[in-house]
């Protein structure tokens, strides 16, 4: 059977800190294939951190879980699907919201539903309390003769 994706990759790991740096770099190394610029992996890289983070303080909070990733590439664009099977939220809209923490104890910013929307083409958010989370973002990549001619 035929994808309707020209490339694709699926990740599992267990939610503790220490793999926060291997999905970032992993989900890095399958968006190079796209040629990305420097400032574009960044963005990306970044917006992986902050849902993988999520995922492990939030979702799992002190027991350990599974976060599985989703990679997929078609036309110039990265889709990504970063997922837990942790305790959900409750509000999604609240969640989202600037500097929003439901964690104020542990110094935590609010700040990264925020970094990912900032950072990403897309981004949404699926969550069902005792089920989990789903975040879904998605990157375009602008190639080189796209950056040159908006210059001209």
């Amino acid at each position: 059977m035929k994808s309707l994706y020209e490339n694709q990759m699926k990740l599992e790991f267990a939610s503790k800190s220490a793999n926060e740096a291997f999905a970032r770099i992993t989900v890095a190394a399958f968006a190079a294939q796209l040629d990305p610029t420097i400032e574009e992996l960044a963005d990306i890289k970044t917006a992986v951190s902050e849902a993988v983070t999520n995922c492990i303080i939030h979702g799992y909070e002190d027991k350990e879980g599974i976060i599985k990733i989703e990679c997929k590439i078609f036309a110039n664009s990265i889709y990504i699907e970063i997922s837990d099977t942790g305790k959900g939220i409750e509000n999604v809209d609240i969640a989202k919201e600037p500097l929003y923490t439901s964690k104020p104890d542990l110094e935590r910013s609010g700040m990264g539903f925020t970094i990912m929307e900032s950072f990403m083409d897309e981004m949404k958010v699926e969550s069902v309390l005792g089920i989990g989370t789903k975040v879904t973002m998605k990157k375009m990549i602008k190639k080189e003769a796209e950056i040159e001619s908006a210059y001209v």
